[in-house]
């Protein structure tokens, strides 16, 4: 499909590239399917529209200016934010994701806004440790409702974050608060957003895939610095890898062979993965839309299948890679002893407020009141950093976490 149409002239009735002329420029180059700001369903709690910034604009503008994104930086993306100045943390993933998303709906005609304010929020509900605090936080939460970090993403900027004294939260728009839930099972989903769709905007499709693709890369250069696998075991083990070095050498012939310089070589190669990934991304999707041919996202909501994806070839190859990074990286020893960490940390901090609630921030002591003392700490605890969680452990325990005393005796 080739978009020929281009803004037609319109005489400024502004001196500035207003909120009107940015939607009038999505009514004339955005594809059909693509989301536009015209038709937001609104927020929750209604607002003047912003003069100079679409619906979304405002959205990702909120999002970045938020308490819970600043603290990502602080945050375990794998490698605890202490072990490392140049690990990955939440707050660099999440960018390195608006990043892919952002060039993959711009190929795509897509609304650029929306797929940059889902990445750049997908993942502030994440607690400290990563994943291994989810699960220990969700062990921690059985019998009171679990904890889920795509349903905590709502809870931030729903409840949780304070902007206004208008209205608790963000007061995000109805289109990114329901694509942040893209991983809730059906019986958790929350009433307000029924019924479901059968699938997300595309939009939402594109950050879903730019976010293993970002991790994909980056973990693949987090564990070579970090020595938890090696080039060979790559070549041995991971076709995709063995194609991007194939693009390097044809790229920069002699490069790969003669240079010294480790981290050069690792960083050209991973470079590559990412290109031959985001383009067979871009490609597959523009054929699948060709075909299916969605006259709206209405369409796209109800299509029986995805509309973004990797061909069948590179599908496999990325699969492989995941699976690799699994067991080479992921269950590696030393990061599956930052789980038993994330563990006796959460877990003293989680006994010790619910015990002693006003040993909390005043906010979320009032808070308990509201919604009960377990839920009130596990917001509490969610929205720590690794730093801070740590800190307050020692404070209140009158110890220093085992994993970390270790790690720090060398």
């Amino acid at each position: 499909m080739t978009l020929a149409n281009r803004m037609p002239h319109r005489a400024p009735s502004s001196p500035y590239f207003d909120r009107r002329a940015k939607e009038e420029r999505e009514a004339a180059i955005l594809a059909p399917w693509a989301m536009r700001s015209t038709s937001s369903r609104g927020r929750r709690h209604t607002e003047e529209e912003d003069d100079l910034r679409t619906v979304w604009e405002r959205d990702r503008d909120r999002i970045v200016h938020s308490t819970a994104f600043r603290r990502l930086m602080y945050k375990t993306q794998v490698f605890a934010n202490w072990e490392g100045d140049h690990n990955r943390t939440r707050l660099s993933h999440s960018l390195e994701v608006s990043q892919v998303a952002r060039s993959v709906g711009s190929a795509l005609y897509l609304n650029e806004p929306l797929c940059e304010t889902l990445a750049l929020a997908h993942d502030i509900g994440h607690p400290p440790f990563g994943h291994r605090g989810e699960q220990a936080l969700n062990r921690l939460m059985k019998g009171h409702g679990g904890f889920r970090h795509n349903s905590q993403v709502l809870r931030v900027v729903d409840l949780l974050e304070r902007r206004s004294p208008d209205y608790p939260g963000l007061n995000l728009s109805f289109e990114t608060r329901v694509s942040l839930l893209k991983h809730e099972k059906d019986e958790d989903w929350p009433q307000e957003f029924r019924p479901r769709t059968a699938r997300a905007c595309l939009e939402a499709q594109v950050v879903d895939l730019a976010d293993s693709t970002a991790y994909d890369v980056h973990d693949i250069e987090d564990g070579l610095r970090n020595g938890m696998f090696t080039e060979a075991r790559l070549r041995e083990e991971v076709a995709l890898w063995n194609g991007a070095v194939e693009a390097v050498m044809l790229r920069h012939p002699g490069f790969l062979e003669g240079s010294t310089d480790i981290a050069l070589r690792q960083k050209r190669v991973a470079n590559e993965v990412l290109k031959i990934s985001l383009n067979d991304l871009i490609q597959t999707s523009h054929a699948r839309l060709v075909t299916a041919a969605p006259g709206s996202p209405d369409d796209v909501r109800a299509h029986a299948t995805l509309l973004v994806g990797h061909s069948p070839a590179i599908r496999k190859e990325v699969g492989e890679l995941q699976g690799f990074l699994t067991e080479a990286f992921y269950r590696h020893p030393y990061l599956l002893e930052l789980s038993q960490h994330a563990s006796e940390v959460l877990e003293a901090l989680f006994h010790a407020l619910t015990k002693a609630p006003r040993e909390m921030a005043p906010w979320y002591t009032r808070w308990s009141e509201t919604v009960g003392i377990e839920r009130a700490v596990c917001d509490y605890l969610a929205g720590m950093t690794d730093r801070f969680a740590e800190e307050e452990f020692e404070r209140l325990t009158g110890h220093v976490p085992a994993w970390k005393k270790e790690r720090q005796r060398g």
